[in-house]
């Protein structure tokens, strides 16, 4: 029993140890729940205790990039309105007064809305405030700032005269109060028949007198077909009836019927160009008007506030006007462009000759001008200012227009300075060019050289078209076409502006040009080669003196108004000519020979972009740009095709490597081009004190040589003894690479030492070596002393002497003939080894004796930027050069 009872309590105690075990486990997970309880509210209130915090700051972040989105956006806003407003009102129409002037719309395009202040917006850019009148509508002020309204009136009648043609705008005044003071600024339209003064009680006279233009232009002009004359203008380029302004300036109560005029203008005026400006008079309601409240301290253009502009300089508006009235009084504006070009595009041809109208005639016929075997050449003479140029753009735009590349081709060549004939260029402003152009020359005024490359280019032109009419025995260009269908034989054009620059003074270009000149002339005829030239006098021209068969070729005779000695002795027709008109006459200037045409603008240049730009679309496909030559351009070595076209041998060296020096002055882009093969005297001098030019040449030379010769094939030693000229130099050698050595004043004698005693050494060398010297000259000191056996000086002439023939060949800059003599041996040294230079700012005299043929020396006068260039292996006389400008 005890061991029963033992067992049960032993049991028992078991049982109560594990159920405290138990307990014990749970309070323990219960103290964790507990303590992991208490640490999520601790967290959750430290993250309740932060939301207020992270909530604001994200509700500042954003409300602050609302703030910026909706500056950025009325910023932008404002932006797009004030564009929106230059392109509704350009130029005159909203300028400011401080350098304003007038600025004509376009034929099509209405001058519209006009500014009078702007509008302020907070956060963005001041907008235009704009007043829609012509064409769009009438204004009416008020307002108790009568200085306020008196300064408005002027501002928008100003703008709206200067934005139009000249006498595109009329304006009538109706001011009985001031009976006219409060536009006598703009009285000088009077003169004009612009401006007319309606004085007290007659204000129902002018409003019938509106009613009836409104009823006329409607009936008559725009005929059902167009709803106003805005679009008519649109449609057809062409403005039939000018603006007309009523400015009404107070008065008495209205009468019944002028109420009713008044409405009806209101109605219907806009569409007809008719158009109110009132103050002191009550316009109805319309969507038409435009109401403009002005008081001391407030300003407001159809309720929104606005900041009025001063008003315009009293000065201003006078001088305005009278320019405006001149113009007018001068006679009408040019005739359209549009009238110049055929329905079809190239469809005529020009076998027989050249035809195309330069001009509107009497009673509106065209005036044609012909170039073939009667007239042959043409004569264009005109002062300054007086349209020669925009003539012939007209001439060559209706000519470009009629025949094709295949039928017509220009050469145009520009001796004054401008840049007016580039845009026949492909150019970076705009790719396109005139298909027809071949060449084009223009600042050539210091450049005679590329007026005579061109004739003698013409000449050649007409020794290969004669050498072929021989061939086909035949004698006329329109007979060569006929029995050669498949050659390429095209009428040519060649118009020399300014010719009498390339005929003046008594030298040698001069006398060569003439005698190109008259032979061409002379012959050309029969070849289809024709000549214009064209000069603001011809009075002065040496070179035409005792050549009255030259001048008679020119049966064509082109006279603007006062032009001198272009038509006959007694014909003095161009004398009274008004602007934008020309004599045309195809008798050499006989009286009865006489025609007068009203030329077309179309030298600006949104007019002759238009035809260019669809020419250029219609161009053949293997059409290439013209030519452009221009003399205060510096050509570059990278673009030169001379340059392009050199390769390097797959082995070994070229036997005969080419320097490029420049290019040359002529009608193709060629390059000056120095050969050294292994021959005595194949060594280059440059000779002057310009030393961006000096650098010029030696850098285009060393370049276009290392593009001949693959790596470690040529050595270049790169002596600068010229502080001035060390940039330059430096970017040579850097650029060279590991085929460069670099010396200065105090190596250069061991270059010449190496050089010169390597020349003795038997066998030829391996490769070519280039010794390029900037301002050698200088070391005439260092040279001076010895060098081994020799003295520098003796080293250099030997290397000059013996290095061709061993692929050693010298590049020298000395920077005075006098200079190089004394290098080389004294006053009486010859001077064989030197067998090419190129001289820079050295007077002709200089070059005289052994450096250049015959007595004298050459035809040459310094000029910036250019060389005169003679190779005695080939050249018989010099060769004018334009370095190239530098590689960096």
């Amino acid at each position: 029993m005890a061991d029963v009872r033992t067992q049960l309590v032993s049991r028992v105690r078991g049982l109560l140890s594990e159920a405290l075990g138990a307990t014990r486990g749970r309070l323990a997970a219960a103290d964790a729940d507990l303590a992991a309880g208490r640490d999520r509210l601790a967290r959750v209130r430290r993250a309740a205790a932060a939301v207020p915090e992270r909530v604001g700051a994200a509700r500042d972040g954003r409300l602050a990039e609302i703030d910026a989105r909706h500056a950025a956006r009325i910023a932008e806003l404002t932006r797009r309105a004030a564009a929106a407003a230059g392109r509704e009102a350009p130029g005159a129409a909203s300028a400011g007064w401080d350098g304003w002037r007038p600025t004509p719309a376009g034929r099509a395009e209405a001058p519209g809305a006009v500014r009078i202040g702007t509008v302020r917006v907070p956060g963005g850019e001041p907008v235009p405030a704009l007043v829609p009148l012509l064409d769009a509508g009438h204004a009416q002020l008020a307002g108790g700032d009568r200085d306020g309204l008196a300064a408005v009136v002027p501002a928008l009648l100003l703008r709206s005269v200067g934005r139009a043609e000249p006498g595109g705008v009329r304006l009538f005044g109706y001011d009985p109060e001031h009976l006219g003071g409060g536009l006598a600024g703009f009285a000088p339209l009077g003169t004009a028949g612009l401006l007319t003064f309606v004085g007290p009680g007659g204000l129902g006279r002018l409003l019938d007198d509106l009613v009836e233009q409104i009823r006329r232009i409607n009936e008559t002009v725009l005929a059902g077909e167009y709803p106003s004359l805005r679009a008519l203008a649109a449609a057809t380029g062409r403005r039939p009836e000018p603006w007309r302004v009523a400015v009404l300036l107070g008065g008495d109560e209205l009468s019944r019927h002028e109420r009713g005029q008044l409405d009806r203008v209101v109605r219907t005026g806009a569409a007809c160009g008719v158009h109110l400006v009132v103050r002191g008079v009550e316009l109805p309601d319309d969507p038409t008007v435009t109401r403009i409240v002005v008081e001391p301290d407030d300003a407001r253009i159809a309720g929104l506030p606005v900041v009025l502009d001063p008003p315009p300089p009293a000065a201003l508006v006078t001088e305005t006007c009278r320019e405006v009235a001149s113009r007018v009084n001068a006679g009408p504006p040019p005739a359209p462009f549009t009238d110049l070009l055929p329905a079809e595009y190239w469809q005529e041809d020009s076998a027989h000759g050249l035809t195309a109208p330069i001009g509107e005639g009497r009673h509106g016929r065209p005036v044609l001008l012909s170039l073939g075997d009667y007239p042959p050449h043409a004569l264009i003479g005109g002062p300054s200012g007086t349209g020669k140029t925009n003539l012939i753009f007209a001439w060559i735009g209706a000519l470009a227009a009629r025949y094709s590349p295949a039928e017509l081709e220009f050469y145009l060549l520009d001796f004054k300075e401008g840049v007016s004939f580039a845009r026949f260029a492909q150019g970076r402003r705009d790719p396109s060019w005139l298909p027809h152009m071949r060449l084009v020359g223009i600042n050539v005024n210091t450049d005679r050289e590329f007026g005579l490359a061109l004739l003698r280019f013409l000449a050649e032109e007409l020794r290969r078209r004669a050498d072929a009419a021989k061939k086909h025995e035949v004698t006329k260009l329109a007979e060569l076409r006929a029995v050669d269908p498949t050659g390429h034989w095209p009428r040519i054009v060649a118009v020399v502006d300014e010719f009498q620059a390339l005929l003046a003074g008594r030298d040698v270009v001069a006398r060569e040009a003439a005698d190109l000149l008259e032979d061409l002339a002379r012959r050309g005829r029969s070849q289809g080669i024709h000549l214009v030239l064209a000069s603001q006098d011809v009075r002065g021209i040496e070179a035409l003196w005792g050549r009255p068969a030259l001048v008679a070729q020119f049966t064509l005779r082109i006279a603007l108004p006062k032009a001198l000695r272009i038509l006959a002795e007694r014909n003095d027709a161009a004398q009274s000519l008004p602007r934008h008109h020309a004599v045309v006459n195809a008798e050499s200037g006989l009286v009865e020979g006489n025609e007068v045409a009203r030329i077309p603008s179309a030298s600006d240049w949104e007019t002759w972009s238009e035809l260019q730009h669809r020419l250029w679309r219609m161009r053949p496909q293997d059409a290439a740009p013209a030519r452009l030559f221009d003399g205060d351009a510096v050509p570059r070595l990278t673009e030169a095709p001379d340059y392009r076209a050199l390769t390097a041998p797959e082995q070994g060296v070229p036997r005969s490597p080419v320097a490029l020096l420049g290019e040359i002055i002529d009608v193709q882009a060629r390059s000056a081009a120095l050969r050294l093969p292994r021959a005595p005297g194949r060594n280059l001098a440059v000779l002057g004190t310009r030393i961006d030019e000096a650098c010029a040449v030696l850098d285009a030379a060393a370049r276009s040589l290392a593009g001949q010769h693959r790596p470690g094939t040529a050595r270049f030693s790169i002596a600068c003894l010229d502080p001035d000229a060390d940039p330059a130099a430096r970017a040579l050698y850097e650029d060279l690479a590991d085929d460069a050595a670099w010396y200065d004043e105090e190596t250069v004698p061991e270059l010449m030492a190496e050089v010169g005693d390597g020349l003795g050494a038997p066998g030829a060398p391996s490769s070519p070596h280039y010794l390029l010297l900037y301002a050698v000259d200088a070391a005439a000191g260092q040279l001076a002393g010895k060098a081994g056996r020799r003295t520098g000086l003796e080293q250099l002439r030997r290397i000059l002497h013996d290095g061709p023939e061993r692929r050693t060949h010298v590049l020298a800059w000395w920077r005075g003939v006098g200079r190089m003599r004394a290098d080389l041996g004294g006053a009486g040294a010859r001077l064989d080894q030197i067998g090419a230079w190129v001289a820079l700012d050295v007077q002709g005299a200089e070059l005289s004796g052994a450096l250049y043929p015959g007595s004298g020396g050459p035809d040459w006068y310094p000029r910036p930027w250019r060389g005169l260039y003679f190779d005695r292996a080939v050249h018989r006389t010099g060769q004018v050069i334009i370095p190239y400008g530098p590689s960096r």
